[in-house]
């Protein structure tokens, strides 16, 4: 399983971006895939997940209206969308695969297995 995280970088409060998940090694469209954030001294955070066929998607209620999570499986890419960002939203985001991540960042049991990219909101 490989996932690589691309499209984060410094951006003004209320601007926008656009993040990117690459997916491989594993069959992208069989699974649910999410974004989680991170911030240092912090535990991991959930933020999005969005359904194996690209609906349903859900969202944390502080990004709600803002974010736009997104698929392609025939490229097997997981997007997000970033709109009206705040300094709140900095933090390193990663996906990842499963539909038990939220679950298992509420029982401190996940551990993001890629890089990440960061997203800093500041002016």
């Amino acid at each position: 399983v490989q996932l690589v995280e691309s499209g984060g970088g410094l951006v003004q409060p209320g601007g926008s971006l656009t993040l990117s998940c690459a997916a491989s090694g594993f069959t992208f469209k069989s699974y649910y895939m999410n974004w989680v954030r991170q911030t240092p001294g912090k535990g991991p955070e959930w933020v999005s997940r969005i359904h194996p066929d690209g609906d349903p998607v859900e969202y944390i209620e502080s990004v709600k209206g803002r974010f736009i999570i997104s698929r392609d499986n025939a490229r097997k890419t997981l997007n997000l969308q970033m709109n009206s960002l705040k300094p709140e939203d900095t933090a390193v985001y990663y996906c990842a695969k499963g539909a038990d991540v939220r679950r298992m960042i509420r029982e401190a049991i996940f551990t993001p297995t890629s890089q990440g990219t960061q997203v800093t909101v500041s002016s």
